[in-house]
């Protein structure tokens, strides 16, 4: 698949206006979900001594935000949607910048850990590798990323109104291998079920 220039903006344009139709019902049907999780799956993972400086990629309505900010650390939230962009200020209390996967401007080596929690997939696959070549730069030496999207059988396109892609263990490896990054755990979400009632796949990667 090669998207054009103006293919991309759509897939961006109509995904993000997708969330922002729905941020209150979003925000409502996610504020209780568990994801300490995850949470701990990255913060276990920094060697650096806390407090911890985190980007919260793709923070939503700030949920995840304000667990990071009350755990004492320092977190910082990138946002495309506008409607959650002001709610996650407001929820949390943290910085929250407005950008998307095809405009990301982050500060080189600033962060200890990434939390990437169910927004990669979002990602079209030709432009995976850059933007975790992005986030790679993004990370302090030996930085953390975490990411957990919805898994598949490598299907791409729209679905339900967003676009998204879902990636086999397999697969997934490959794009982070080829960034840079060294795998150091992955699990199946939520815990407890058979295989077939887990659609979601944790993985927890070093930059090297």
């Amino acid at each position: 698949m090669s998207l054009e220039p103006a293919d991309l903006k759509r897939i961006v344009g109509v995904t993000l206006e997708h969330y922002e139709k729905r941020a209150e019902d979003f925000w409502h049907g996610t504020r209780d979900h568990d994801v300490r999780q995850n949470i701990d799956a990255l913060l276990r993972r920094i060697e650096a001594g806390p407090p911890f400086t985190i980007l919260d990629l793709g923070c939503g309505p700030g949920r995840d935000l304000k667990t990071f900010s009350a755990l004492g650390h320092v977190a910082i939230g990138l946002e495309g949607a506008p409607s959650f962009a002001a709610m996650a200020r407001e929820h949390s209390g943290c910085e929250v910048w407005e950008q998307d996967f095809l405009h990301l401007e982050l500060p080189p080596a600033r962060f200890d850990g990434v939390f990437a929690n169910a927004v990669l997939f979002h990602a079209p696959s030709q432009e995976l590798p850059r933007v975790l070549g992005e986030l790679r730069a993004t990370l302090k030496p030996r930085g953390v990323l975490f990411s957990s999207n919805p898994h598949g059988q490598n299907e791409e396109g729209w679905n339900r109104g967003r676009y998204g892609v879902y990636h086999d263990l397999d697969t997934w490896r490959g794009y982070l291998t080829r960034a840079g990054f060294a795998e150091l755990e992955y699990y199946y979400r939520p815990p407890g079920l058979p295989r077939e009632q887990q659609p979601w796949l944790a993985t927890v990667w070093r930059s090297i």
